[in-house]
């Protein structure tokens, strides 16, 4: 699948650099717009890649691997709004900052720049585990490859994701921004007490997320959703009081987001521990691989090919700490307490790592734009809260702030680290030189962390973030930022749902418990406990199009097999719907960042997209569901297409 590239194929370029600077700024700041709006981002390393090859063809000379690293550093831009925006507004919702003028301005530039910088530190050693040695898929980092090698070749490729990213973006436009039919399907009735909930995101990138995983993964994910909302939140629902509850979907959501979502939690808890210490082997070996096999940067033992080769590790370790010393100082000033700030620096280090690891394997499951970062967060955010509940107190004013601040570095590091898998990844297919993507992946982390406090800063001012002390109707949900703050104020507060994240632990236990007995016996499916974790939590109508695109998986396999084809149309035929599920996901995530200017522009005029309310009608909802289930039709088709033949 890899091409072979050239020692002499030039990576890093002057335009390389420019042009990977440029688009890590824009694509953070339209990020940081659209998950304080929507409450979600999405993976930027495809459509930076998409944009990268349309103006690089502008120039005489260019070639995949220059794409391959524009696309390196524009994606850490993206991932790096989504560390920040989940985690600092919460200062804001908590009191303890006004806004984000002044000195808070040059606060959230450090977190992020040396948060991000962590995120990229940490995943080199990660790199040798979960994408050489490890069996991870790490979807969008394979269609990222399968982009920027159809576009280097050209041809009926080329063709193949260009009507499939049309596809995907006028699916986006659709629903977002006409609202010719809605985002998702969902209704919830009451019976006999309890609550049944059903519902689907008419979403073409997460049904092509399905299809790139595969069946095993996409069935566990979909079963963690169905235990959590067909079992946790029925229960939930007969045992509260809903005198007063008249939008059932509402109250389903309610109860997930604050009750059973704290499941996932606690199998997240549990789940991240055990992924290290299954990983602990691996993890070690490359470490220790890299101390003894480089020694300065840009040579290598004659053991170690150029596509083998990373940062040196002493660099690293040296860059770890130097990014460690500003961080200990912002946490001194904010406690002002050195027996607190110690603490909460070693907190940091290694939740950073525990984490990154963690997101790094997440991504390798379900791909960077369905990883459940905030769950990360709110793990750190609550083990966080405990200890300084500890050392401070439970009436301490800025305990909850201190909390989110931890929790705000460790989301920032798992943010990058998520991605920068991704970028690694597909960087392994395309043949590139790790350690140049690293340091490409450094400067689009600070890249982005330049323009992260500005854009904060004028959103806050224009609509102000929902939960704080007069926010207006126009108000930004900044829903994981909420959910940060109601987290740290509940563990000193003492109000945390805390027989929830007990129940997830158990489960995740069972889970783990199950793998192993199924590793035993050899089996072919397996309970990766993440992956029923990140269903756990993750909203059902999420699942469902992950699920079905995993049974397109199933099915183009199982008729690969029985028609016994040769190789060449086995791997042709694959091809050929990868090709045309990462169009999907390119199209989908490219029109994601692009609505985010009218949605900006529209709003000083008091217009909200969708433009219509056609989506809300059975009709608007009928056509979505034809119109998605025609998607995936045509997706299994051009998976079959050599086959038929």
């Amino acid at each position: 699948m890899a091409l072979q590239q050239p020692k002499s194929l030039a990576e890093i370029t002057v335009k390389a650099v420019v042009l990977g600077i440029l688009l890590s700024m824009l694509l953070a700041a339209a990020n940081a717009y659209l998950g304080l709006f929507a409450g979600m981002t999405v993976s930027a390393s495809i459509p930076a890649a998409v944009l990268s090859m349309g103006i690089l063809r502008l120039f005489k000379k260019s070639n995949i691997l220059e794409n391959n690293i524009v696309q390196t550093a524009a994606s850490a831009g993206e991932s790096l709004a989504a560390g920040v925006i989940f985690t600092l507004p919460a200062l804001v919702i908590l009191g303890f900052w006004d806004d984000f003028s002044g000195k808070n301005f040059w606060w959230i530039t450090v977190i992020s720049a040396f948060g991000g910088l962590l995120g990229v530190l940490f995943t080199i050693p990660l790199r040798r585990s979960l994408i050489v040695e490890g069996k991870l898929q790490f979807p969008e980092g394979i269609a990222t490859a399968e982009v920027l090698e159809t576009g280097e070749q050209g041809g009926k490729g080329v063709w193949t994701i260009a009507k499939a990213a049309l596809v995907g973006g006028l699916f986006k436009v659709g629903a977002k921004g006409v609202g010719l039919w809605p985002e998702a399907l969902e209704g919830a009735t009451r019976i006999k007490g309890g609550l049944l909930y059903g519902g689907s995101n008419l979403s073409p990138a997460l049904l092509s997320v399905g299809y790139i995983v595969g069946l095993n993964i996409a069935v566990l994910i979909f079963l963690g959703g169905v235990a959590n909302w067909y079992i946790a939140i029925p229960i939930c629902a007969a045992m509260a009081d809903a005198a007063d509850q008249t939008d059932n979907v509402k109250f389903a959501y309610s109860l997930w987001s604050t009750q059973t979502r704290y499941i996932g939690v606690g199998a997240m808890l549990v789940g991240g521990l055990w992924t290290i210490i299954k990983m602990r082997r691996s993890l070690l070996s490359g470490i220790t691989s890299g101390l003894k096999a480089y020694r300065t940067l840009g040579h290598e033992t004659a053991a170690i090919e150029r596509t083998e080769k990373d940062m040196p590790m002493k660099y690293i370790l040296w860059l770890i700490i130097g990014s460690v010393i500003p961080l200990f100082l912002v946490y001194q000033v904010f406690v002002k307490d050195i027996s607190i700030t110690i603490p909460m620096a070693v907190v940091m280090l290694l939740a950073g790592f525990v984490f990154s690891a963690v997101a790094g394997y997440m991504a390798g499951l379900v791909g960077s734009s369905n990883n459940p970062i905030s769950g990360i967060t709110i793990a750190t955010v609550v083990l966080s809260s405990l200890l300084l509940v500890v050392l401070m107190g439970r009436d301490a004013a800025n305990g909850p702030a201190a909390a989110i601040i931890i929790g705000s570095v460790v989301c920032c590091a798992a943010a990058i680290a998520g991605d920068n898998m991704q970028d690694l990844k597909a960087g392994r297919i395309v043949g590139a030189t790790p350690w140049k993507q690293q340091v490409m992946q450094i400067i689009g982390t600070l890249s982005g962390a330049v323009v992260i406090a500005p854009t904060l800063m004028l959103l806050h001012a224009a609509y102000g973030f929902k939960g704080q002390e007069g926010a207006g109707p126009d108000a930004l949900a900044a829903v994981q930022a909420n959910l940060m703050a109601s987290v740290a104020r509940g563990v000193f507060r003492g109000d945390m749902p805390w027989n929830f994240a007990f129940i997830g632990m158990g489960v995740a236990a069972a889970i783990i418990i199950l793998d192993l007995v199924l590793e035993a016996k050899k089996a072919r499916f397996r309970t990766p406990v993440l992956a029923v974790a990140i269903g756990f939590y993750l909203p059902l109508e999420l699942s469902v199009p992950i699920f079905f695109g995993g049974l397109i998986h199933w099915a183009v396999s199982a008729f690969r097999k029985a028609a016994a084809a040769p190789t060449d149309e086995v791997e042709g035929s694959s091809r050929s719907g990868l090709l045309f599920a990462s169009g999907l996901i390119t199209g989908e995530a490219l029109m994601g960042i692009l609505l985010a200017i009218p949605i900006v522009i529209l709003k000083q005029y008091d217009v909200e997209l969708p433009y219509l309310n056609f989506g809300g009608t059975i009709t608007g909802k009928l056509l979505g569901s034809i119109l998605l289930i025609g998607v995936a039709v045509w997706l299994l088709n051009v998976a079959l297409e050599k086959q038929k033949k």
